[in-house]
């Protein structure tokens, strides 16, 4: 099973983008449609919200050979009875942070983003998710920096292809990569 996880506003739809193009089928429902935040979708799926809730996990046999998106904070919550690869995608937290807010803004939401306590909050959640990525067995992971992607989309594509067998559309995925989305840096 591929997962692509992450932080939220990571580049996970990005990376979902870069395996679809490049030949891998995609879980995900369609029920969360793209947006000014999102313009390429979301490729989520909303049973993966319910991986802490409920104990029937059996749907995730039928993402063997695709790729289904799980935010970080779920990824304690997967079956350790599967294999997984895994691209967890890596972004500068200031850079989450300030794309969680704009994207929250634009939905009228609550904008909790920008309390400090939300960035230690993060930085321990990420360490704690990278410690249990590195010593469950289940878990083969390759971190991909989303700054990175963006700035050389086909060497991380190659990288990727390699990653997952080799039988991917390199060039393909490289395609998707979409610069002008870049838009919080920091």
């Amino acid at each position: 099973i591929v997962v692509v996880s992450g932080l939220p506003r990571s580049g996970t739809s990005m990376m979902m983008q870069m395996l679809t193009a490049g030949g891998i089928e995609p879980m995900t429902d369609g029920l969360r449609t793209a947006d000014d935040s999102n313009p390429q979708g979301y490729y989520e799926l909303e049973k993966v919200k319910d991986l802490e809730k409920t104990p029937d996990k059996t749907w995730l046999r039928d993402a063997r050979g695709k790729a289904v998106k799980i935010i970080a904070f779920l990824m304690q919550h997967l079956p350790e009875t599967l294999n997984y690869k895994v691209v967890f995608m890596n972004r500068r937290l200031d850079e989450v942070l300030a794309s969680q807010t704009k994207m929250l803004d634009k939905l009228g939401e609550d904008t909790a983003t920008e309390d400090p306590r939300m960035r230690e909050l993060y930085i321990d959640h990420l360490a704690r998710t990278k410690s249990l990525l590195r010593y469950r067995p289940c878990f083969d992971v390759l971190h991909v920096t989303y700054r990175d992607v963006i700035e050389d989309g086909s060497t991380h594509a190659d990288q990727l292809n390699r990653f997952l067998g080799g039988r991917l559309d390199a060039q393909a995925m490289a395609a998707v990569v979409d610069p002008e989305l870049y838009r919080n840096r920091s």
